[in-house]
């Protein structure tokens, strides 16, 4: 049978830039690995399979698959789905609307601004706050797996940490964008040093000078999710909260933080992170970005 499917690039509002997301419409009937087969088809960091709701007060159960595996939680297919149903929702009528998205983590609650009739910009609140997931590695190890000088890792306070908010990366600081540029997979290197990981994704940050607040760019290394390099990683950015916490001298009230990706690629990404703290402690964050539509059709599946 036909499915409708539609590719948004989303946290960017121009076409070709941000990150690609493959949106399958009317996914009833497909088992997990005809899913898995069509993601790989695609060959997008992620491709989304819109099924119905599965309890009356969400939109729909989505199910979220890279070209190699499934994820429980992401942050670019959230957006992306959630502008795309919020503009079939209204008709492509500009406007705010609020709803639940229910993934394997849970419940995500997403409020989107439908600008027209193909792009939109949508916030979610993370269903689960980021914890820390293991210690992290040394920075002799990290170096040598990102080809890079130890002495480029770190600045400030920031030293590699793990955290997860549903998905487990290895966030790692560098001291310069320079570094950043330069940071490349080093093979056998790469898999010593986050091979006991279940899928080896670093996420590799620095900050961004002379910028106003709390700005950042970062490169994430899925090898272990079957992406070389994602243009722009929502889960990513909920896990570097965690970092946020650790490194950065937060105090209580709201914290507006910027992080741009995909820089490096040519994809030029930009992800809005909302931290509250209160009492020394993260009690919620939210992850935002635009999204725009690029194509639509049917899949034979």
């Amino acid at each position: 049978m036909s499915r409708r499917f539609v590719t948004l690039d989303v946290f960017t509002g121009e076409r070709f830039a941000g990150n690609p997301l493959a949106v399958v419409l009317e996914a009833e009937g497909l088992d997990t690995p005809a899913m898995q087969r069509i993601a790989k088809e695609f060959n997008l960091s992620e491709t989304v399979f819109v099924l119905q709701p599965s309890e009356p007060r969400q939109r729909a159960d989505i199910r979220i698959f890279t070209p190699v595996r499934e994820l429980p939680f992401a942050g670019h297919p959230t957006v992306g789905t959630a502008v795309l149903l919020a503009i079939l929702d209204q008709g492509g009528q500009p406007g705010a609307v609020a709803f639940g998205l229910k993934e394997q983590v849970g419940i995500v609650p997403c409020a989107v601004d439908v600008t027209d009739g193909t792009s939109g910009s949508a916030r979610f609140r993370l269903p689960r706050l980021p914890f820390v997931w293991g210690e992290g590695k040394d920075s002799t190890t990290c170096a040598w797996a990102l080809g890079l000088d130890p002495t480029e890792i770190g600045f400030d306070r920031h030293v590699p940490s793990r955290h997860s908010a549903g998905v487990a990366y290895d966030l790692v600081p560098v001291s310069s964008l320079d570094a950043l540029a330069r940071s490349k997979p080093q093979g056998e290197a790469f898999d010593k040093a986050f091979g006991d990981s279940d899928h080896p994704a670093p996420y590799v940050y620095a900050r961004m000078p002379q910028a106003d607040g709390l700005r950042f760019r970062a490169r994430m290394f899925g090898l272990g999710m079957g992406i070389a390099e994602d243009p722009a990683t929502g889960s990513a950015a909920a896990a570097f909260a965690g970092a946020l916490m650790q490194c950065e001298p937060l105090g209580d009230g709201e914290h507006n933080i910027v992080i741009e990706q995909g820089v490096e690629m040519g994809r030029p990404s930009e992800i809005a992170l909302q931290m509250t703290v209160k009492g020394g402690e993260l009690v919620a964050a939210e992850i935002g970005g635009q999204a725009v539509m690029v194509s639509r059709g049917e899949i034979i599946a």
